[in-house]
């Protein structure tokens, strides 16, 4: 796969084509990473062209102290409640498309992540942090509570744990964050991108074409009440009994050879 290295038109990301994995790097240090209008159209068309493409995994990351510190209250203030309801619904559709895409995305959180970051983080299907790095929804010490950036962290963290992020507004550390299950992993600063790369190839080995569709039925499933959850598991679960990976997956273990997986 070409690098495309940064694509004309993207001021506030860096996009990298390297092999099998696409690089999604936001890259406004000067505001922290606050996610803008500008800026969640560019990570919206980021993704949705990774996502079209024939990549297995994609790695969102951020350059500066703050991997996000969500949204930009800059461009908020100036909207009248129609405007801040279009940016809360064009948010939720680069959330839901971080887990729409086929890819395996993983967030490499460098720094803290409040509010929408913290959003962020949730919404990628993995996550590893530096040791340095800190998570929080402040808006629970502010007057805008977060309502929203709470809906993907309350299904990775669980209720209590919920509430206490969202109605303090403190911030916890990655080691904490990890135990909270918020992040996969919490390591230390030097080893961030090995530890990312490491868990990238380790999440997105075997069929493309069959992880990308359990991916997408993982989503379908969770959170649902246990018997609509078979139902979904078990349709697709036979479908993609009958796909090339599946039966190369299976002859290859029963003729006890390596896999070679053609998609």
């Amino acid at each position: 796969m070409a690098d495309h290295g940064r694509p004309a038109g993207y001021e506030h990301i860096a996009v990298k084509y390297d092999g099998d994995t696409v690089r999604i790097t936001m890259n406004r240090p000067e505001r922290r990473n606050a996610l803008s209008e500008a800026h969640l159209l560019e990570l919206l068309d980021a993704f949705e062209t990774a996502g079209r493409s024939e990549a297995t995994g994609i790695v969102l990351g951020a350059e500066g102290r703050a991997f996000s510190a969500g949204h930009d209250f800059a461009d908020v203030a100036a909207r009248d409640l129609a405007g801040v309801r279009d940016l809360l619904r064009l948010c939720t559709r680069v959330m839901r498309t971080v887990q729409e895409v086929p890819q395996v995305v993983i967030a490499r959180v460098q720094a803290i992540a409040t509010a929408a970051g913290c959003q962020l983080v949730a919404s990628c299907d993995l996550a590893v942090a530096a040791e340095s790095a800190a998570f929080a929804l402040p808006g629970g010490k502010g007057g805008w509570f977060c309502h929203t950036p709470a809906v993907p962290v309350a299904r990775t963290v669980g209720r209590k744990r919920l509430m206490e992020l969202a109605l303090t507004g403190d911030p916890v550390d990655a080691a904490t964050a990890a135990e909270w299950g918020l992040i996969n992993y919490a390591v230390p600063d030097d080893e961030l991108d090995s530890r990312v790369e490491h868990l990238l190839a380790r999440a997105t080995r075997g069929s493309r074409f069959g992880k990308g569709v359990g991916k997408q039925t993982l989503y379908a499933q969770l959170d649902r009440p246990e018997a609509d959850a078979y139902a979904i598991a078990v349709e697709v679960m036979a479908s993609l009994s009958q796909s090339p990976g599946a039966r190369e997956g299976m002859t290859s273990f029963l003729e006890k050879r390596p896999a070679v997986w053609a998609d």
